[in-house]
């Protein structure tokens, strides 16, 4: 029976509600923004203004009118059809560090991604502005363009819970391939997000390029947040005992002992991410540097700058 009573207990400290997260993390955040720099943040109701002829009469309040026998429409600080697609990487490599359970203060690179896509999803819902989402890793595992519909957004929570709770092994990166579809069936103006480690082999990365440069093509807004785990990945911060290195995509394995080659590892790895930066810069794309230790503002801060910058 204790046996079982454990089980249970553990069960539900794994479970978890990826709206309700989302949720939090986009009230902490608004609730610590001041509201001035990003005026119109905030989609709701306003104030009334006196009814003009000639205006439209959607957004008239009748209810007021017939307390008032005035006409009165309803003044929202902000109403937009921004359209935001959002991309997840779902290889292998995604999925490091190994992590038990969904926990907001222990997060790997696909659970703080998926977090990540909620939350903007949670803004975009208040914004009352469009959300798709493409998944992929050597497949093209999802997608659904954009919609505004409480139905859709649901389904769309649901698919991320699903790769959460479905971990996967040997699964390799084809970036390249699946951003092409995605440029190719995104027909309107949208602001993307991408959320990947840029783990791929070094002669693919021309051809990664090439397919973002594609997803610039019609007028998108593209941001790619750079996900990684910094102790490990870039600062290779591990004990001193030997250890064996695995690939996660592709088995690949190597032993030795990290701190032998821990500055020559971070070198290297500052180089290439500097690469990146650069060659985004090059192809006009936001790219982003984010931390899995990290909170979330710099992603949703991320979101209201380039809204901004997406209207204009």
């Amino acid at each position: 029976m204790k046996k079982g009573l454990e089980q249970n207990v553990n069960e539900l400290n794994d479970a978890f509600n990826l709206e309700l997260l989302a949720k939090q993390i986009v009230e902490g955040f608004v609730s610590g923004m001041h509201k001035s720099p990003f005026h119109g943040f905030s989609a709701e109701f306003a104030e009334h203004k006196l009814y003009n002829n000639g205006e439209s009469t959607k957004h008239i309040d009748w209810k007021l009118y017939a307390k008032t026998d005035k006409l009165y429409t309803k003044r929202f600080e902000e109403e937009t059809n921004l359209r935001c697609h959002l991309v997840i990487d779902n290889s292998s490599s995604m999925h490091y560090p190994k992590v038990n359970g969904f926990k907001r203060d222990n997060l790997n690179k696909i659970n703080f991604s998926i977090l990540a896509a909620a939350a903007v999803m949670q803004i975009l819902k208040r914004q009352r502005d469009a959300v798709g989402l493409s998944i992929y890793s050597d497949t093209f595992e999802f997608y659904a363009p954009e919609k505004g519909g409480e139905r859709h957004r649901h389904m769309l929570l649901n698919t991320l819970e699903g790769v959460v709770n479905t971990p996967i092994k040997n699964r390799q990166t084809k970036s390249y391939t699946y951003l092409h579809q995605i440029a190719e069936k995104l027909k309107r103006r949208s602001l993307v997000f991408i959320f990947t480690d840029m783990f791929q082999e070094d002669k693919n990365a021309a051809e990664l390029f090439e397919a973002l440069k594609h997803l610039t093509y019609n007028k998108h807004e593209i941001v790619l947040f750079h996900v990684i785990d910094k102790q490990h990945e870039l600062d290779f911060n591990f004990d001193e005992a030997p250890k064996r290195f695995v690939d996660v995509e592709s088995g690949d394995h190597i032993d030795l002992y990290s701190q032998n080659f821990k500055d020559s590892y971070h070198e290297i790895t500052k180089n290439y991410f500097k690469f990146l930066q650069l060659q985004c810069a090059k192809y006009k794309i936001k790219y982003v540097l984010v931390d899995v230790k990290e909170n979330f503002e710099k992603i949703l801060t991320t979101y209201l700058v380039e809204r901004q910058k997406f209207k204009g």
